[in-house]
């Protein structure tokens, strides 16, 4: 009898942090590692996880991308994600 059926694409996003951070135990690693090297869309999804993350890192560490950010920019990115208005 073969190994046992790969983790989902669902599963594997769900830990990627823990992977990334050496987090898994081997076994756990090792079930990402099976389902990578059989899912291309997987591996292009880790690779732009990893680029926004040293994206994200790069950001911080420029002190001119520490600029105040408008208050209207940050109440127009938050009323996309809350249903309701901030209170003024």
């Amino acid at each position: 009898m073969g190994e046992k059926p790969y983790i989902t694409c669902r599963e594997l996003t769900e830990f990627l942090h823990l992977y990334l951070d050496g987090e898994l135990a081997p076994g756990e690693a090792h079930e990402f590692e099976r389902h990578l090297a059989v899912c291309p869309t997987c591996v292009k999804y880790l690779a732009t996880y990893e680029k926004t993350i040293a994206f994200g890192k790069a950001a911080c560490a420029d002190p001119d991308a520490r600029e105040e950010v408008p208050e209207e920019l940050v109440r127009l990115i938050i009323s996309r994600v809350r249903p309701h208005p901030i209170p003024e």
